[in-house]
């Protein structure tokens, strides 16, 4: 059965946390130079139709590092710059590689995708959710807190893609996500409304960063304009101006929170130095663990059994 990543909700909460313990396995398999090439012969397409740092290089790297290749494409290199539909691009793809990753505005664009190509496709970001982003992430608050048993996450800022990510892995796993987030800059209505009816979780929205912390094993934030809202900038410096995690909002949590953030961050804007390259923060250990977390899903869609094996060795 062809296996895509749309959003986080397209997987069990067994699967997430399959995914996370291979991730761990392999993450131990390459500090030592163990890693086996269990993606070997395999080759993975990048469309990157939104430009990107940490998701070209964590996906090259860990197709690289199972034995794999990859071939990077923009839309100023293909035909999807010349409005060919993501339907044939789907079709013509899938006899050539064995697994997409798009990174792109429409999510629309990312359904039809995975709806007409034979193959696994992995959303990399859209404008409405960046799902590999928070696999991975909590993949991190494993690996730090020991276990995403009772875990306290708060969002701090924009109601992005990333927050809509937060809010399905809450649905998904049934943490306690808060979101403080100024008024009119809320996450997407229909994926808060699903938290709402499904009801596993426990999400909450204010306006007040420190309601936010006050119990939260995590404080999570994200720049303030994401790419296309260039233009808002200045008006968002404005608005979020309250929404900042600094050392003061960082003391109002518990002394054992950490301070995420998935880059790049706009140091002095929603995160302060001090706060960023202090002892509570795991921001980059995050950034590395993009790869990790990529090479297990990778695995898990284009090398089933070599996922389930490695499991069943643990």
């Amino acid at each position: 059965m062809k296996r895509d990543l749309c959003t986080i909700l397209d997987l069990t909460a067994q699967e997430v946390q399959s995914l996370i313990a291979r991730a761990r396995q392999m993450k131990r398999d390459w500090t030592t130079g163990t890693l086996g090439p269990s993606l070997a012969g395999r080759v993975l397409g990048l469309i990157f139709v939104k430009p990107s740092t940490r998701t070209r290089v964590s996906f090259e790297a860990a197709m690289y590092r199972l034995g794999g290749h990859c071939i990077t494409m923009t839309e100023r290199d293909t035909q999807i710059g010349r409005k060919e539909s993501m339907a044939d691009t789907a079709r013509v793809l899938s006899r050539y590689v064995d697994g997409i990753m798009i990174r792109t505005y429409r999510h629309e664009d990312v359904e039809e995708l995975a709806r007409f190509a034979t193959i696994p496709v992995i959303n990399g970001l859209t404008d409405l959710f960046h799902p590999c982003q928070v696999l991975s992430d909590l993949l991190t608050i494993e690996e730090h807190r020991g276990s995403l048993d009772g875990l306290h996450v708060a969002w701090i800022g924009d109601g992005n893609n990333v927050a809509n990510s937060w809010i399905n892995a809450s649905i998904r796993l049934g943490f306690t996500l808060h979101l403080a987030c100024p008024p009119g800059y809320e996450p997407d209505a229909g994926t808060l409304a699903r938290s709402r009816s499904v009801g596993r979780g426990k999400v909450v929205l204010t306006t007040d960063p420190f309601e936010a912390v006050a119990a939260a094993d995590i404080l999570y934030t994200d720049v303030w304009a994401s790419m296309g809202q260039e233009s808002e900038e200045a008006a968002r410096k404005t608005v979020f101006a309250s929404y900042q995690i600094s050392t003061r909002l960082l003391e109002a949590a518990p002394p054992h929170a950490r301070v995420m953030h998935c880059l790049p961050a706009h140091r002095g804007d929603e995160i302060t130095d001090d706060v960023m390259d202090g002892p509570r923060s795991i921001v980059f250990d995050q950034a590395e663990n993009r790869m990790h977390l990529q090479m297990a899903l990778m695995e898990w869609m284009m090398s089933p059994l070599a996922f389930e094996s490695a499991l069943a060795q643990a």
